[in-house]
């Protein structure tokens, strides 16, 4: 899935903020913010491609395999790790020309809250930019029934399906939050070709970007 999100994001960035695509590094210049980082899966190629990268995850552990993977690469030992929330990043008035939070709001207390930290947390002008599951038949066959109890891709119990946002609820939070939607593409997997795409199919996976204008 990583190709097609990094895909989205590259010309989202390259469109919003008006910079050259065929670029090697695109991205100079720009501060990301990647909430839920992991292992640094996205925090590594938007580097390479020159952004200031700030990657934050409330597991420790995670971020300290994504501190040992990252200083393999000169290109990716500039990444900011931090073992902390986004919640907590508000509190110190940090703020970032893009804010990413992938496969992340599905898993959080209160997605409101955390979308409205997410925009306290962009620029003026700034980019937020999710990826989320939509609550709809279709995904729970398919993310949760295949994925975790026949393929095996995911432990059993890693997602709640009551969980899931649709686009339409995603749309609605963002507008509360001071985020005006831009646009929503949906991710579909093709099991021929074993590959990921772009696609108008929003029913399971789902992602969009959202600019922060005036408050």
């Amino acid at each position: 899935m990583n190709p097609v999100r990094l895909l989205f994001l590259r010309s989202g960035m390259c469109r919003h903020f008006k910079k050259d695509p065929i670029s090697p590094r695109p991205l100079d210049g720009l501060t990301i913010l990647d909430v839920g980082c992991g292992g640094g899966l996205l925090c590594e190629p938007l580097a390479r491609m020159g952004a200031h990268v700030t990657g934050i995850d409330a597991v420790e552990e995670n971020i300290e395999v994504a501190k040992l993977h990252a200083a393999k690469d000169p290109l990716t030992a500039t990444i900011l790790y931090q073992h902390t929330t986004a919640e907590q990043l508000v509190q110190e008035k940090q703020q970032f020309d893009i804010v990413a939070a992938l496969e992340v709001i599905e898993h959080v207390p209160d997605p409101m809250d955390f979308l409205q930290s997410l925009s306290l947390l962009t620029k003026q002008d700034g980019a937020v930019v999710i990826s989320t599951l939509n609550r709809s038949p279709t995904s729970y066959s398919l993310a949760i029934f295949a994925a975790e109890y026949i393929l095996g891709w995911l432990p059993k119990g890693t997602h709640d399906w009551s969980k899931f946002l649709t686009p339409e609820e995603v749309a609605l939070l963002m507008e509360r939050a001071s985020l005006t939607l831009e646009e929503m593409t949906g991710m579909f997997y093709d099991p021929l070709k074993q590959t990921w795409r772009l696609a108008d199919d929003l029913s399971v996976n789902y992602i969009a970007w959202a600019a922060k204008r005036g408050e």
